[in-house]
């Protein structure tokens, strides 16, 4: 179409739009025009751009044509069109052209359709208006998004898209806006739940539990194929559910012959058995045989005892057989009495006369035995169910923080006159004699090697005898010592448990300590000397007992000790630290809580000196000794217990300990030399996925 084509299209569609009937001329020379309602609309192998121009003047949108929209388009409308329309037949030229018209804030974009998507509005619900390219979010309440984009894929145009989104069950489609609401109304007629309703199957003399079990065993082994179809039909899906409570099957089927054939094996799995009593054996996933057979059993000889015995005793006719402490009647009558129980009349245990039956564990293969008719089995079936289930555990890491910092000082001069010593006569002697052991002048003088720390200078005459005993005579000793210490040690114990459970770790050595000692002696034997020693655990010892509320939250136990050996010597043993807290407390799970702490400073001084000399001014530090100490002690105690409630969490965790630990050595392994050689550390192997060591156990 030439240019000359082009101008009289659009002057035809202006003509058409301000045509004006001329007897209304006059009126409308006062007045503002009134709008036309119609439009006639001629484009052959009109150019885009023109016809963008054209339509840019009819609806009084503004358009931003894409550089890459060429080609000519064909409007021909034999008779005048709705101005309403106008537009919604302009969009329709551009789809058989291969464009699309996307409506972003007021402005209109011409685009080719394959990215026309990218750039389309999402909408959440109808839209009504043109029929540009649009995104529409669709939330399913009874279908699976996933099952159903398959069926909806191939009415979507091929250039646009169709997404499902699992966690929030929606669809995701964008599509031309005409398209959309056909979609939406397919999508609305099959959004529809399920027809399949839950059936109950009340059982007569097998227990729910195990029945159920054995269904879902039975499907879960079908073959292959018909596992495969079951996953992806859910018409296939069997659902199978106990109620202890009432002993009966929940079934949940979409397929009648599906809920038919459960019917069928209920009934086989529910038939009555020849034996007055039956016994079965109920092996235990969880729970300690031993311990959750007595617990059945002091359900039934708690309501079968009579006035005056214990609930849950032994007869003495009990006591009498050897096999008794692996089994206890629930009955009465004969039947108790020959099952190990204890007999008893009608009148005595009318309750009991009426649950007649045994309970025993098997250590060794963890199970109960239960020989009981059909209906008390039930009850203590769906109690053991409960009882059986995997208990909780909980993981405790405690912080120890102790700082320490410690300052002294200490001066002092000492004089010591031994002259006179070992002549013949009276003789006098004199001095000063300050401080313990290693710090006075009189004990250096004896063993000069016993000079504690510090300067220690002196002045020394000789020696002379005392007593027999050769001594230095030391007649001036100077002491000077200043100390400052620091001590910053972290403890993190860690300790996993299961819940109302003790557990207790020591990290230490254990230390002898002497209790008493005496001697042996005889007339004809030499005394011999002999001690007691009681050896105590010398370290840190963190013992918990943890119970899980419903909540999550942890009641604690706790009993935290951190000890040691001390220093300073002395006759009668050895002197240990020792810092202990004990306590319960209730923390919510992955909180840390402090225990609680000990926050100390002392101060200790003094001054030993001879009386008025030690006095004089300058002079007197001749005749003087001081000393001066300050120790701060900061000591606190946290605590963060997590509960691991499946093997999931426990295995998270323990892989991420092992890392740690397998870093640490990594990070420690010295490095190679001469002296060293070439022979590896020791190293933990790496930590195997959890799969691949389940399939190795298998």
């Amino acid at each position: 179409m030439n240019q000359h084509t082009l101008q009289a299209a659009i002057v035809a569609v202006a003509l058409s739009c301000a045509y004006v009937p001329a007897s209304r001329a006059m009126a409308q020379a006062a007045e503002s025009p009134a709008p036309v309602k119609t439009v006639t609309l001629n484009f052959v192998d009109a150019d885009i751009e023109g016809v963008v121009k054209a339509m840019a003047e009819v609806t009084g949108k503004n358009f931003v044509l894409d550089p890459r929209v060429k080609g000519t388009v064909n409007i021909i409308s034999a008779r005048p069109v709705a101005r309403d329309t106008v537009y919604e037949v302009f969009l329709s030229a551009l789809r058989l052209q291969g464009f699309a018209a996307v409506e972003d804030h007021g402005l209109v974009k011409i685009l080719p359709e394959a990215d026309a998507k990218q750039h389309s509005n999402v909408q959440s619900s109808r839209h009504p208006g043109s029929d540009g390219l649009q995104t529409r979010v669709f939330a399913l309440a009874h279908q699976s998004a996933v099952q159903l984009v398959p069926t909806l894929r191939p009415l979507v145009a091929p250039n646009n898209t169709i997404t499902a989104l699992q966690d929030s069950n929606s669809l995701v489609i964008t599509d031309y806006a005409g398209n959309l609401e056909r979609l939406a109304g397919i999508i609305a007629a099959v959004d529809q739940p399920d027809e399949a309703g839950a059936t109950m199957i009340v059982l007569q003399h097998a227990s729910a539990l195990d029945a159920a079990r054995t269904i879902n065993n039975l499907f879960a082994a079908a073959p292959q194929a018909l596992q495969t179809l079951q996953g992806t039909d859910p018409t296939q899906r069997v659902a199978v559910i106990a109620d202890a409570r009432s002993n009966s099957l929940l079934v949940r089927a979409a397929d009648p012959a599906r809920l038919a054939q459960v019917r069928k094996f209920a009934a086989l799995l529910d038939s009555p058995t020849s034996a007055a009593g039956n016994v079965h054996v109920v092996y235990l996933k969880n729970a300690e045989a031993v311990q959750l057979a007595e617990t059945l059993r002091g359900i039934y000889s708690g309501s079968a005892s009579p006035p005056g015995q214990v609930s849950g005793a032994a007869a003495p006719a009990e006591a009498a057989q050897p096999n008794a402490t692996a089994g206890v009647a629930i009955g009465g009558g004969a039947q108790a009495a020959s099952g190990g129980g204890m007999p008893a009349t009608g009148d005595a245990m009318p309750q009991a006369a009426t649950v007649p039956g045994i309970i025993q564990a098997d250590a060794a293969t963890n199970s109960i035995i239960i020989t009981a008719p059909d209906a008390v089995y039930n009850n203590l079936r769906a109690v053991v169910e409960k009882l059986d289930a995997r208990r909780l555990q909980v993981y405790v890491e405690a912080l120890v923080v102790e700082l320490t910092a410690n300052k002294a000082g200490e001066f002092g001069i000492q004089w010591q006159d031994l002259g006179g010593i070992g002549e013949s006569g009276t003789q006098v002697f004199g001095g000063t004699n300050f401080g313990g052991a290693g710090r006075n002048i009189i004990g250096i003088a004896q063993n000069p090697a016993s000079a504690g720390p510090g300067l220690n200078i002196g002045t020394v005459h000789g020696s002379v005898t005392v007593g027999g005993v050769q001594v230095l005579n030391l007649g001036l000793l100077a002491r000077a010592l200043e100390t400052d210490s620091n001590a910053n040690i972290l403890s993190t114990p860690t300790l996993l448990t299961l819940d109302n459970e003790e557990a207790k770790i020591v990290v230490g050595q254990n230390v002898p300590f002497i209790t008493g000692q005496y001697a042996v002696s005889g007339a004809a034997t030499t005394p011999s000397p002999f001690q007691t020693i009681e050896r105590k655990d010398v370290g840190l010892t963190l013992r918990i007992r943890p119970q899980i509320s419903e909540g999550g939250v942890v009641r604690l136990q706790i009993y935290q000790e951190v000890s040691s050996i001390a220093d300073t010597a002395n006759p009668a043993g050895v002197i240990t630290n020792t810092r202990s807290i004990e306590s319960t407390v209730l923390v919510d799970d992955g909180q840390i809580i402090v225990l609680g702490g000990l926050m100390q400073d002392s101060v200790n001084g003094g001054v030993a000196k001879v009386p008025l000399l030690g006095s004089l001014p300058l002079l007197g530090g001749l005749f003087r000794y001081n000393n001066h100490s300050r120790t701060k002690t900061n000591l606190m105690v946290f605590l963060r217990p997590t509960v691991l409630r499946d093997a999931q969490g426990a295995g998270a965790l323990t892989g991420e300990r092992y890392d740690y630990i397998r870093g640490q050595q990594i990070h420690a392994e010295p490095t190679r030399g001469a002296v060293r050689g070439n022979d590896p550390s020791p190293l933990l192997p790496p930590l195997p996925p959890a799969s691949a060591g389940q399939d190795n156990r298998r």
